[in-house]
């Protein structure tokens, strides 16, 4: 066996036990190797891509037992590319903590130790092969997910937290009974032995009511706990209530792996063509563009900027469902987009904190008036962070836009003209929100500050902000490189 194929296998066990010695750490040396853990997946990741762009996929049962008692790990181009991806974005959310703000030093460590485990987690549904394995690993993340909310110790917090995990745990539920019902169906657990007895079943008419059911389950389950329309209402109090540390890996990686999931589920469990060939992308296709106008319009009323950036992400998350709903043309331009939006929301709502504490730890819209000049590295940050998702040229979330639409005209009309039209209008709606969010920054305030408000933004906090952004203008201007590994990683998949 090649020394490469052990890579997935290690980071998911380091991550594990990383996530076991952090808790009996101190505060600044958990971070450290929580940030020492986030760059080794890193390595281990971006060295299996290397590894695979030239020698092909592999896949390697744990334990040496077959089927149906093994365990298979599977890494081809898509696995390691996002756990590479989602891993950057953590390193870079966890070196931005105000850990001294947001968190008690007795909970520091437990904040990452939950951050370990989400860590364990995005490899785990990344690399897996065993649909029962992504289902347990799915829990673990929404254990610690909802651990990182309730770090910050107040009452709105819990509440949030406790909204959150109910939400979760309904889509949880969902997802187990469909995995259940698929079970009784196949009689597999291990993804291509699933897909293969699906297709027979599939061609040859038996079952049929039971696979809508199955699939209707598992998308429903990881739609909720992702936030598609019409169930993002959880997002707002969760987002908004959390420390601006958790939101940023609540918004930017954990929503993120659960809709990577769905597209291995479409590909290596159902199978593409038989997924949309059920017809279940169309209704994905009107949640997708309900979720892209809703979002964007109660954005739009919103006062407070880090409930904004919460509705949000509603609608950009309505873009990657739009993108699935449009079938396989939409598929790669929707992973771009899950990148786009992966790496924007954790530089705005970090950036948004720092601008909150140089006004008073306001969040609304009125006290912030000025804070691009009393933080100014932060004040720029959030305005690339923004632009992107409006979607100015030379940035990745144009970038995303664009492949949207150059796959809308591929499409037959009955999905061309609706996607178009959603584009335009939601473009249009998002510079309303995003815009009067930077002119605001921007704009001369008449609120007194008090000198105390204007310290000096910490260099790990830049690095991490001005990172973000580097990666934001990159993918906007060479987005052609990461569109071939992510179709020939769809071809393979």
């Amino acid at each position: 066996m090649e020394f490469f194929w052990n890579f997935p296998f290690i980071s998911i066990i380091l991550s594990l036990l990383c996530a076991v010695i952090t808790f009996l750490l101190k505060g600044g040396t958990a971070k450290r190797l929580t940030l020492g853990l986030n760059l080794s997946c890193i390595i281990m990741s971006l060295l299996t891509v290397i590894r695979n762009l030239t020698l092909g996929e592999f896949t390697y049962t744990m334990g040496h037992y077959t089927a149906p008692w093994g365990n298979e790990i599977r890494a081809g181009l898509i696995e390691p590319l996002f756990a590479m991806i989602f891993s950057v974005i953590l390193m870079l959310s966890i070196m931005a903590i105000r850990e001294e703000k947001y968190i008690e030093d007795s909970k520091l460590n437990l904040f990452f130790v939950m951050s370990d485990l989400i860590q364990a987690a995005i490899l785990a549904l990344a690399y897996t092969n065993d649909i029962f394995t992504a289902y347990v690993f799915i829990e673990i993340c929404t254990i610690a997910s909802c651990g990182l909310l309730m770090i910050r110790d107040t009452g709105k917090t819990i509440i949030a937290a406790t909204r959150y995990m109910i939400f979760s745990l309904l889509g949880s539920g969902f997802f187990l009974i469909g995995v259940i019902l698929l079970y009784d169906i196949t009689g597999h657990l291990l993804m291509p032995n699933i897909k293969d007895a699906v297709t027979v079943l599939w061609e040859t008419g038996n079952y049929r009511l039971p696979l809508y059911i199955t699939v209707g389950l598992m998308v429903t389950g990881l739609g909720i706990k992702s936030g598609m329309f019409p169930f993002f209402f959880w997002m707002p109090d969760t987002y908004g209530y959390a420390s601006p540390d958790a939101s940023s890996i609540l918004s930017g990686v954990v929503s993120k792996i659960y809709i990577l999931l769905l597209i291995k589920v479409i590909y290596s469990v159902i199978g593409a063509e038989v997924f949309f060939a059920m017809g279940i992308q169309y209704l994905l296709l009107v949640f997708g563009i309900c979720g892209m106008m809703t979002g964007s319009i109660l954005a739009i009323r919103e006062k407070q900027l880090d409930r904004m950036i919460a509705y949000s992400s509603a609608a950009q998350i309505g873009y990657i469902y739009m993108g699935i709903g449009m079938g396989e043309l939409g598929i790669a331009p929707a992973m771009l987009h899950i990148t786009a939006h992966a790496v924007a929301k954790p530089l705005l709502f970090v950036s948004a904190s720092r601008l909150s504490a140089v006004s008073g730890e306001s969040k609304r819209f009125a006290d912030l008036a000025g804070s691009g000049y009393r933080c100014p590295v932060s004040g720029a940050c959030f305005t690339i962070g923004a632009l992107s998702m409006v979607g100015i040229p030379g940035l990745v979330g144009f970038s995303s836009k664009l492949y949207f639409a150059e796959a809308a005209l591929e499409a037959p009309m009955s999905i061309l003209a609706p996607v178009l039209l959603a584009l335009a209008v939601s473009t249009l709606l998002n510079a309303a929100y995003y815009l009067r969010a930077v002119i605001c920054l921007y704009s001369k305030g008449s609120r007194k500050i008090h000198p105390d408000e204007t310290d000096k933004e910490r260099p790990m906090f830049l690095i991490s902000i001005i990172a973000f952004s580097a990666v934001i203008f990159i993918l906007g201007i060479f987005p052609g490189y990461l569109m071939d590994i992510i179709g020939s990683g769809l071809e393979i998949l």
